[in-house]
């Protein structure tokens, strides 16, 4: 089932993909509304919106500054759902928008559901203990979400879409850009992973992660970790940190080693078609969850999972 109209607000050209595809699982009618260049704009009818709204950005820009001119649409249009990519900015934006509609934002929303012409949506509650499923009531329902909750369909480009361009225009709000500077990280697109490998305190030191990168490379993985690797150690970039606050993920296989399966982290992965893992703890709650365990100590049982993938 499905309901009439559903719009989508990003400001990352990675997730249009997506958003375009879970728009299309939910609605008939697919609307764009995107913040750059016509690329961005095509990229959105080639991987399914069958409308753009395209704000041409500068480089100093704040999207979250537009909140009134997308409000304006929204009640013209009238649209049954709005999906927002939850980067930081889409989340003001989201909160914006919903305000001046006189409603509420659904936050972080893991799994979305048309039903009766309403929406239904399931997200995590008390640090990932628990799923809360809701009924949406509101006319037009906001709504965040992030990576790996829809896949995108395949791209098409022999779509073509109405594009409506429209020029950023910054609010009264006290607030001006004054500088610019890169963000230290990496460029890493965990959610279309099809293999995974995680990592977790298991390791004693950063060099011995070198083990578990050599065993992805071979399988053809992308690396991943738990949270005290990436904001404690910070041995891995945050990009790579699954887990409640962290990247939700749906490969196909996810192989954790020496993490030991916290809810709080077991809910990044727990879509993951096969769940394996390897932990030296008979004890640790990872087995309780996984598909495939191991109980081994990771530095004699990783060289010789290595030597065997080698030969």
């Amino acid at each position: 089932m499905t309901v009439k109209k559903v719009w989508i607000i990003t400001d990352d050209q990675n997730t249009i993909g997506e958003l375009c595809g879970g728009g299309r699982k939910l609605g008939e009618h697919v609307t764009a509304v995107l913040f750059g260049d016509q690329a961005v704009a095509d990229e959105a009818a080639y991987l399914g919106a069958d409308q753009v709204y395209l704000f041409e950005q500068n480089g100093n820009a704040m999207i979250e500054a537009n909140s009134q001119p997308i409000v304006e649409l929204l009640r013209e249009e009238k649209p049954n759902l709005v999906m927002v990519y939850s980067s930081t900015r889409g989340k003001l934006l989201a909160g914006k928008i919903a305000s001046q509609l006189g409603t509420s934002t659904l936050s972080n929303i893991s799994e979305f559901a048309a039903e009766d012409g309403s929406i239904v949506v399931k997200h995590m509650v008390y640090g990932g203990a628990a799923i809360r499923t809701e009924k949406a009531l509101s006319e037009t329902v906001i709504a965040t979400t992030g990576t790996g909750v829809f896949e995108a369909m395949p791209k098409d480009e022999s779509r073509q879409v109405n594009v409506i361009k429209l020029e950023a225009k910054a609010e009264q709000s006290g607030i001006r850009v004054l500088e610019t500077r890169p963000k230290q990280g990496e460029v890493v697109n965990l959610s279309a992973a099809k293999r995974v490998v995680g990592v977790g305190r298991g390791f004693a030191s950063k060099d011995d992660i070198k083990m578990a990168e050599e065993l992805a490379s071979l399988v053809g993985a992308e690396m991943a970790c738990s949270r005290p690797i990436a904001e404690g150690e910070k041995w891995m970039s945050k990009e790579r940190y699954i887990g409640v606050s962290g990247v939700v993920l749906k490969p196909d296989i996810y192989l954790s080693i020496g993490i030991s399966g916290q809810i709080q982290h077991m809910v990044g992965v727990n879509q993951a078609k096969t769940l394996v893992a390897i932990n030296k703890d008979k004890n640790a709650p990872v087995f309780k969850q996984v598909d495939i365990g191991l109980v081994a100590d990771i530095y004699k049982v990783l060289p010789q999972i290595i030597e065997k993938l080698k030969a």
